[in-house]
């Protein structure tokens, strides 16, 4: 093709002044910069929000009923009921309370989480990050605790700590708190605050400390299908509940972190695109000037024959060219990047000393997922800006007659 033939005669040939050959050079570093940082970031993002849904999700209530008066009874028949409903995959019995657990004269305010554990796995993958005991064989007189709860008292495994829960059946509201005893036989560690603040028992003994019925519970939890659809489905399902039961969903206690990865998703695409943007419309500058400069050589070509078609392709061609240099090193660099931004991160904190995102998110780590869709949409939306900041100085050089340039009007 001519015009890519001339573009590429323009380039080996130019005498272009500094100046000209820097804003040219800039415009390519800036696209580099721009993809390279862009890709990275999407990729973290993408990353914090694979770990919300396979991590954090998997182990929070994606919906849960509570009580709010009189506990529910027959649990069986409730989660045989609630499974039956679409989207629901799996229903299990549970009770929640706020204790203090107590170990030499040390106290800490836990999530205390009594479960069925048989049937607790198939709605929680918390037995994934539990070590060493399997949460299927936790016994009516053990407890595990998050490794922050264990740290924080000194407690190891095997050793025996008290549970104090709120006497709710008292007759007087300053009644001293029922006081359980447990052995510790696991630790929950997968980092965040669900290891500062929770901790599991089984039924029984939470059932024989609030003095209510082997079948009777303050709560049940589900499991479904499609957590971003988790509200519909928790109103849906609960319809079928004959009791009375507060409803809620994981959007209520951790929807604000996804909207935040949301927005924060949006903010970056916004903000990079801009640096782009900003780099390619420096093309217009460099191409502009470098139009006035090689106006003898574009006048010489039209005296020879050369349409107007193919100078205005020549200079899209040259213009589109330093941005893809930068688009293409960019996609490249900031893969890698992506790729091992992980360990990067791990090898910095271990240098630094410190660690960023300890006890803010839930995870202690930076993830990382590369999109090739991310990838595809960076790279057309470069080569379109490019296209568009390389019109105007195509259609100047089209413009330029021959005869006021070589007849030195």
């Amino acid at each position: 093709m001519l015009s890519l033939f001339l573009s590429k005669r323009l380039r080996e040939t130019k005498h272009q002044s500094g100046f000209i050959g820097f804003l040219s050079k800039a415009s390519t570093i800036g696209v580099f910069v721009g993809v390279t940082v862009l890709i990275v970031a999407l990729s973290v993002i993408n990353g914090f929000e694979q770990q919300l849904k396979e991590r954090l999700l998997s182990v929070v209530p994606h919906v849960s009923y509570q009580a709010p008066y009189d506990p529910i009874s027959d649990w069986p028949s409730k989660v045989k009921l609630l499974e039956s409903q679409q989207g629901v995959l799996a229903a299990t019995p549970e009770i929640n309370l706020t204790g203090m657990v107590q170990y030499k004269g040390k106290l800490k305010a836990t999530q205390l989480k009594a479960i069925e554990p048989s049937k607790h796995t198939q709605v929680s993958s918390i037995h994934r990050f539990i070590q060493p005991i399997d949460l299927k064989n936790l016994g009516e007189n053990e407890i595990i605790l998050g490794k922050g709860i264990a740290s924080q008292l000194g407690v190891g495994l095997g050793d025996k700590v008290t549970v104090l829960i709120a006497n709710q059946h008292a007759k007087n509201a300053l009644a001293a708190p029922k006081r359980v005893s447990f052995n510790v036989t696991g630790l929950i560690s997968m980092g965040g605050e669900v290891d500062k603040n929770l901790a599991l028992v089984s039924l029984p003994k939470i059932q024989q400390a609030l003095m209510l019925e082997s079948q009777t519970v303050t709560g049940l939890r589900l499991a479904v299908d499609d957590v971003f659809n988790a509200h519909q489905i928790a109103m849906s399902a609960g319809r079928a509940l004959p009791d009375l039961v507060y409803v809620q969903s994981w959007f209520r206690t951790q929807g604000s972190l996804y909207q935040d990865i949301q927005m924060v998703r949006t903010i970056v695409y916004l903000v990079v695109f801009l640096i782009i943007a900003v780099a390619s419309f420096n093309i217009i500058s460099s191409m502009v000037m470098e139009v006035k400069e090689k106006q003898a050589d574009i006048a010489i070509l039209k005296t020879m024959g050369t349409r107007d078609r193919t100078i205005f392709m020549t200079f899209a061609i040259q213009g589109l060219s330093y941005a893809l240099v930068g688009a293409l090193c960019g996609l490249v660099v900031g893969t890698l990047l992506a790729l091992n931004i992980s360990d990067l991160f791990m090898l910095w904190t271990s240098i630094d000393g410190s660690n960023p995102l300890q006890g803010v998110y839930f995870i202690e780590f930076l993830p990382s997922k590369l999109d090739w869709i991310d990838i595809v949409i960076v790279l057309v939306a470069t080569a379109f800006i490019s296209v568009l900041s390389s019109l105007y100085p195509a259609w100047q050089a089209t413009k330029i007659e021959p005869a006021r340039v070589l007849g030195g009007g």
